[in-house]
């Protein structure tokens, strides 16, 4: 509840407030489960909106929907007047909402280019080993380098291809890229589009003016990410909201301290933002947590337990609530110990007893004080919430989407020109050129056996007229000879004739 331009969270002996200039000092909300954690969120929520203060969160169990409708009052009346309200000064009423959704299903589509995520949150997501991570990397550096857009995960596949067959032309500038961590890249891209996280990547890509936006009555709209499927990727979903913080950190401009926040972020379920980081990733968490407050916006962190979140980031959350933790066992007792150690005493009740003896809708609350410095501990009742509970009907929702002010301008995906088509145009033209070198070097080929057939041919003609003529002069020097011949022998004959005749005769003696 707004109460005096503060947020009303909760009322115990005295009213708790955030202060609308420290609401972006960042905050905590845990508890163990069924405790009031939800409630909670939904109160600051509500209380950002009336601020005119737009606010993004996740709907991990689908009930916060209701934030389109006015609560209903009997409800609620006992709790509502046991702490000085009435109908009237604690009025029902529905806020602006947006809906959002991955798949698509339950809101707007959400979508982001393969190259606005980078290589860092996507080697987590697809559980890459540092040597893989490396080679990950100077695909992303090739692409950017050649001012080729990855838009979604075929550009992603298609440049890690690309990559592997011209490695050795990019060894010397990029360094080495093996063949066995490229494929691993492309099985882990094929498992993550098998399990559905293509569908994350696209285009159009989301345009975060479109969750900074206020209502006619200046109200702020409350994003509403609905995340019950993509909530059983924890994995995805928390490299989803992961890439969103940092999206905002990147995209924002430096505004210093504001009066009030210009967005309000909520990360429920945040210990799986830390589950299995790298020292660099939540390194680079902490500084985003640091910095992005002073880009005007508050980020709150849901968990169960404040050890959940790493003590570098811990320390930055300055306005704090907590929900009854119980503990059965020594470590369960050492963590309500150690979250009672993370409020400032108050003299009037033990922290760590209190914490455990919370009921539900209770919580140890302690906030920042205009200078800056978090007020001693109260135990408060946390106030209601304004709007109805609870999940709607998905004609309800179906109409708030329709009614929105950004309806169609998502839900079409485009696959305009990037690294997979340019890529591909470059293959197809590659393979025309050496398709065309192939068929000249056929033909030239084939001009050259040819032209040794005609050479051959050539040559057997004139091997055949040598001969010929050969066997024709030689016919005509037998022709000669043999008349020669035949008038020596015919010659011959008639003198052997004779001398044989006349021998015979006895007329002439053979001389």
């Amino acid at each position: 509840m707004l109460k005096d331009g503060k947020v009303l969270v909760g009322k115990g002996n005295i009213e708790t407030y955030i202060l609308p200039q420290m609401a972006n000092r960042h905050g905590l909300i845990a508890g163990a489960t069924g405790t009031g954690k939800t409630i909670t969120l939904k109160v600051m929520a509500e209380s950002f909106s009336d601020m005119g203060v737009p606010v993004f969160l996740a709907d991990v169990k689908g009930d916060l929907a209701g934030c389109v409708k006015a609560g209903d009052y009997e409800t609620i009346k006992k709790r509502v007047e046991g702490m000085g309200f009435d109908e009237t000064t604690f009025p029902m009423k529905a806020y602006p909402v947006k809906f959002w959704d991955v798949f698509g299903d339950g809101g707007h589509p959400v979508r982001t280019t393969v190259s606005e995520m980078g290589p860092s949150l996507l080697a987590r997501l697809l559980g890459l080993t540092e040597v893989q991570t490396g080679v990950l990397a100077i695909v992303f550096r090739v692409a950017d380098d050649k001012g080729w857009l990855l838009t979604d995960l075929k550009d992603l596949r298609a440049m890690v291809a690309y990559c592997t067959e011209n490695s050795s032309d990019l060894l010397n500038e990029y360094g080495n890229i093996s063949r066995q961590s490229a494929g691993a890249v492309q099985r882990a891209l094929l498992q993550l589009e098998d399990a559905g996280g293509d569908v994350f990547f696209g285009e159009p890509d989301i345009q975060l003016a479109d969750w900074m936006q206020n209502s006619d009555d200046g109200r702020g709209y409350i994003n509403i990410f609905h995340c019950a499927k993509l909530y059983r990727s924890p994995l995805l979903y928390s490299t989803f909201m992961l890439w969103l913080l940092a999206e905002l950190f990147e995209e924002l401009p430096e505004v210093g301290d504001l009066e009030k926040p210009k967005l309000v972020f909520f990360f429920d379920e945040a210990h799986l933002l830390f589950h299995d980081s790298t020292k660099a990733l939540r390194d680079n968490i902490e500084q985003v947590v640091k910095l992005i407050r002073s880009k005007g916006v508050g980020v709150y962190f849901i968990t169960q337990q404040p050890s959940d979140v790493p003590d570098p980031i811990l320390a930055q959350l300055g306005n704090r609530v907590q929900h009854a933790l119980r503990a059965y066992t020594p470590s369960e007792q050492r963590a309500v110990r150690a979250a009672a150690q993370t409020f400032r005493v108050n003299p009037e009740f033990d922290t760590e007893e209190a914490i455990m003896a919370l009921g539900t809708g209770e919580a140890i609350v302690s906030f920042l004080d205009e200078k800056g410095r978090p007020n001693i501990c109260e135990r408060v009742t946390i106030m209601p919430p304004q709007s109805m509970m609870g999940a709607i009907d998905d004609e309800r929702r179906k109409a708030e989407i329709e009614a929105s002010d950004v309806y169609g301008k998502y839900d079409e995906a485009v696959d305009n020109e990037s690294a997979y088509e340019i890529i591909n145009a470059d293959k197809l033209e590659r393979e025309k050129q050496q398709a065309e070198e192939a068929q000249a070097a056929l033909e030239a080929k084939e001009r050259e056996k040819a032209e040794k057939e005609a050479a051959k041919e050539a040559a057997r003609k004139e091997k055949e007229k040598a001969a010929a003529e050969k066997k024709k002069a030689a016919k005509k020097k037998n022709s000669t000879l043999g008349k020669v011949a035949s008038s020596t022998v015919n010659s011959i004959g008639r003198e052997l004739g004779k001398s044989i005749f006349r021998g015979i005769l006895g007329i002439f003696k053979k001389g």
